[in-house]
């Protein structure tokens, strides 16, 4: 009898190894948006609301209202880029002009991150998680 190459123990753990390993690609790690959310109110708290209220109410006729906003929900990429580089101009939020600058900050793609899952996740907003890679490629080279 010719001896085979492989054994049949040998087949099987090749196929059980190339299986896993196709399992594992085919399921893509969720995003942690609880997480995220969590340390994105601790920047919120320390960076935004003095300008946007605790509820993100914003103020009238100055800072626009991060709850319930037209605005923040339409755009991630202007939302990122607002964030990292601030905003200047008209923009209407909700029906209402607003004009008021925004500065930009020095916050690292996770910060971003976080900060934007939190305030498009509250304040009766629901939107999906804003990755750190989102951040990155959003940024000005």
């Amino acid at each position: 009898m010719k001896k085979l190459p492989f054994t049949i123990s040998a087949i099987v753990f090749i196929v059980a190894t190339l299986g896993l390993a196709s399992f594992s690609f085919q399921q893509k790690e969720k995003f942690p948006l609880k997480e995220s959310m969590e340390r994105g109110k601790a920047i919120y708290t320390a960076k935004c609301i003095a300008c946007h209220m605790e509820a993100g109410e914003g103020t009238d006729g100055y800072y626009p209202p991060l709850a319930k906003s037209d605005y923040l929900m339409a755009d991630k990429k202007r939302s990122i880029e607002q964030v990292l580089y601030g905003a200047s101009g008209p923009m209407q939020v909700n029906g209402y002009d607003y004009e008021e600058k925004m500065p930009g900050f020095d916050f690292t793609d996770e910060q971003v991150s976080d900060v934007l899952n939190y305030v498009r996740n509250t304040f009766g907003n629901k939107g999906d998680a804003l990755t750190p890679e989102e951040v990155k490629n959003a940024r000005k080279k």
